[in-house]
């Protein structure tokens, strides 16, 4: 790209072979690695760091401190070739981590429109969907998935191989060891579910008889003391088969770790 369509510091170090779109900005003493492709009207803060091959997308805004794409905190790395997938039009503030996969093409995918608040942390091997908010201090260990909307507290740490659903709320200071299923709320310690996230339901604009149906689900799979798999036979045979119903029935019947309750 042209150096007259970049706005780049002087004190700022980008490799000659790091590929940056129209209208990217980087701040005062970033650093720009060889392997890193940067979208369209990205903004880099200052004192950030953007190595490995780390792809971002369009419109994204990383400020102060970040590190993005640098070596997974694993002891099982080893030098080998592995990326982070950056979408676009994310909200990446001061100090955080975003780390690349462990093993060889293996990856880190954060998808768009997500926030990542101060100091949070995604390890190795996440896939990160759309729409999700990290608040300060969130940490995400190694494999973990979030699901599109979903929300996790400050100072929550979150358990390698763990999966939290869509429009899912993770209460702060808490820790999450199993899967938090799809549309609930959790906290305490240990981790229990509260309820349905029904003010984030309620903000993204879910109809009132999908939140009823919800709030009903709700009660099958927490408070009629019934096995997950009981649970997923009672969605299936006396639930209508809406896309909400069915993304719960996976959910649940895919879960390894097994489920916060």
């Amino acid at each position: 790209m042209p150096a007259a369509s970049l706005k780049i510091h002087p004190t700022a170090i980008i490799d000659a072979r790091a590929q940056l779109g129209e209208g990217v900005v980087v701040g005062p003493y970033s650093l720009i690695g060889p392997d890193v492709v940067i979208g369209a009207q990205t903004e880099v803060g200052s004192h950030c760091v953007i190595v490995g091959h780390t792809v971002m997308g369009r419109k994204n805004r990383v400020f102060t401190g970040a590190v993005l794409g640098s070596e997974p905190q694993d002891v099982k790395y080893n030098g080998e070739l592995s990326g982070l997938e950056i979408g676009d039009e994310n909200m990446i503030r001061e100090y955080v981590t975003l780390q690349p996969g462990t093993g060889e093409g293996a990856k880190t995918v954060i998808g768009n429109d997500n926030w990542f608040m101060i100091q949070s942390h995604v390890g190795h091997n996440c896939v990160i969907g759309n729409h999700v908010k990290l608040a300060n201090l969130a940490t995400l260990g190694g494999h973990v998935q979030i699901e599109d909307y979903a929300t996790i507290g400050g100072v929550t740490p979150i358990h390698q191989f763990v999966r939290i659903g869509c429009h899912a709320m993770v209460g702060g200071g808490f820790r999450a060891v199993q899967d938090v299923v799809p549309y609930m709320m959790a906290g305490d310690e240990p981790l229990r579910i509260y309820g349905l996230n029904q003010v984030g339901l309620e903000r993204n604009q879910f109809p009132k008889e999908t939140i009823d149906l919800l709030k009903k689900a709700h009660r099958v799979i927490f408070r009629k003391k019934l096995t997950v798999k009981e649970a997923i036979e009672a969605l299936k045979v006396d639930f209508p088969s809406t896309d909400e119903i069915k993304h719960l029935i996976e959910f649940l019947g895919s879960s390894s770790r097994g489920i916060v309750r």
